[in-house]
């Protein structure tokens, strides 16, 4: 008898291999859709910043951009309908959007912003099918202590801070700037677990 392969539970419509590894912790079967460009690459939503968006209404609509997104990239390929599950982050200092930094001299104006401050990290997920969508938004505070020039200069020498909001990622190097968080863990990373398992739930793929 021949073999079935079965589909996936949930499609991740992200690159970000944090994403990836925060699934798996949960137990969650999935793929990860495929980012090479049709004619059009559905999965590459703009994240410019609309003019008057706030840090919440930006990283929500983002996040329900990639869903879309990926159930468009689902239609092209032919694949099954599952769910599509997808993300993003940003960073809310002072009510400005703190993005990825375009380069070192970028990187290091944000360092030296978040030095001794503490700002806000948003992530917000989202869940669609052919039927509909749902979302979730995880808000968190970090505090980071003083950095020094040298501080700096070595985290950036480490080309960690490159394609991540606010120039830093907790779970590497920069965890040694953390005073304290209050709010999500593994929303700063990059999905929050909770948020995300009551949405998986909602769309029957809980435990």
């Amino acid at each position: 008898m021949a073999s079935t392969v079965l589909p996936p539970r949930v499609y991740l419509a992200s690159r970000s291999p944090r994403r990836r590894e925060l699934l798996t912790q949960i137990g969650i079967e999935f793929e990860t859709l495929i980012f090479r460009a049709p004619p059009r690459d559905d999965l590459d939503v703009s994240e410019e910043v609309l003019p008057g968006e706030d840090a919440a209404t930006y990283v929500q609509r983002v996040a329900l951009a990639k869903a879309e997104g990926g159930l468009a990239r689902l239609r092209w390929r032919s694949l099954h309908y599952q769910p599509v599950l997808s993300a993003d982050t940003t960073l809310d200092l002072d009510g400005e959007i703190i993005g990825k930094p375009e380069d070192a001299d970028h990187a290091r104006a944000i360092l030296r912003r978040l030095s001794g401050r503490s700002h806000r990290v948003l992530t917000a997920v989202a869940v669609a099918d052919r039927e509909r969508m749902a979302h979730r938004l995880s808000i968190s505070t970090v505090t980071f202590r003083t950095l020094s020039d040298m501080d700096i200069d070595h985290y950036i020498a480490s080309g960690e801070p490159f394609d991540k909001a606010g120039a830093y990622a907790i779970q590497g190097r920069a965890g040694a700037f953390v005073r304290e968080i209050h709010g999500s863990y593994s929303g700063i990373v990059g999905l929050p677990l909770f948020e995300t398992a009551e949405l998986l739930a909602e769309f029957g793929l809980g435990h």
